[in-house]
């Protein structure tokens, strides 16, 4: 991945006018459209306004409308100085943080931070290949039982191809009702897809699917058997955490979803030439609120 520091921000976007004629280009490389003039004409700035309009007929268009800054009366540069934020680290920064950094409230930074993190939803189904496929609880500390089962803890599944990309998606336990369709709709047809999981007795059945299913036994203490393990995906299940922990401190489960989202964001685009903060501001400017 390219490298794009903080002095290659500023260059490219030192004022809010950089920042509104970075998203027109963007959202309009061949031009724009008027409907009252019924073809492409030139649309020039309106001082002191984020709008663009046409030499003809005064129609305006705003290249913020319809994306997550549509409305909001933070500045430019400081929402693009928070997605360079968010994208410059494996585990991103905290809302808290944010706050710190840009100097606006925290209820603004706030929903700057949760705007930002829509962008990081995508859909990469389906998964195919090698697929490592195991749970985890994530919570806060709780007396009693730990790891499967424990009280006061949301279900995480994950699926993670080797060498490839991940989905991780909160559900509602560890049921073979639940485990068996998810595996069904995010990994590709049987033909293509290996699935290696551990133990637990949801997934015994995994082969009635059609995949082929390798399985290791943790209860035995084996970790790896042969080309099965799901040591792939327990190292994003660590990255993920030590996240949460670190940096967040706590996660509500209302929006646990959309953190798990940021998190595989990242993964999935580990290995880019374009740097994460390129690719964000690209989704501004083709992802709807």
């Amino acid at each position: 991945m390219k490298t794009y520091a903080i002095k290659h921000f500023d260059q490219q976007f030192p004022s809010d006018d950089a920042c509104l004629d970075f998203l027109f280009k963007s959202r309009y490389p061949k031009g724009v459209f008027c409907p009252n003039c019924q073809k492409v004409t030139n649309h020039y700035r309106i001082a002191k306004r984020k709008v663009y309009c046409c030499e003809f007929c005064g129609h305006t268009i705003s290249p913020t409308a319809g994306t997550i800054f549509h409305k909001s009366d933070t500045p430019l540069r400081s929402w693009f100085h928070a997605i360079f934020l968010m994208a410059s680290t494996k585990t991103g920064i905290s809302a808290k943080q944010l706050q710190r950094e840009l100097g606006v409230t925290y209820k603004t930074a706030w929903r700057m931070f949760k705007q930002v993190r829509k962008l990081m939803d995508e859909n990469v189904n389906p998964l195919t290949g090698q697929v490592e496929v195991d749970e985890t609880y994530i919570g806060g500390k709780h007396a009693g039982k730990r790891g499967r089962g424990a009280s006061g803890k949301a279900v995480v599944m994950g699926m993670v191809e080797r060498e490839g990309n991940a989905v991780a998606k909160v559900v509602p336990n560890v049921q073979k009702r639940t485990l068996l369709p998810m595996i069904a709709k995010h990994i590709a047809p049987p033909s293509t897809s290996t699935i290696f999981t551990d133990e637990l007795a949801s997934y015994n059945t995994v082969s009635t699917l059609g995949y082929a299913h390798e399985v290791v036994q943790h209860a035995a203490k084996e970790y790896v058997a042969g080309q099965a393990h799901v040591n792939t995906v327990e190292s994003l299940w660590s990255t993920i955490k030590r996240g949460i922990d670190g940096v967040n401190h706590s996660v509500s489960p209302l929006y646990l979803q959309s953190y798990l989202d940021s998190y595989v964001y990242r993964y999935n685009h580990r290995k880019d030439e374009t740097p994460l903060f390129v690719s964000l501001i690209e989704r501004v400017c083709s992802t709807l609120k």
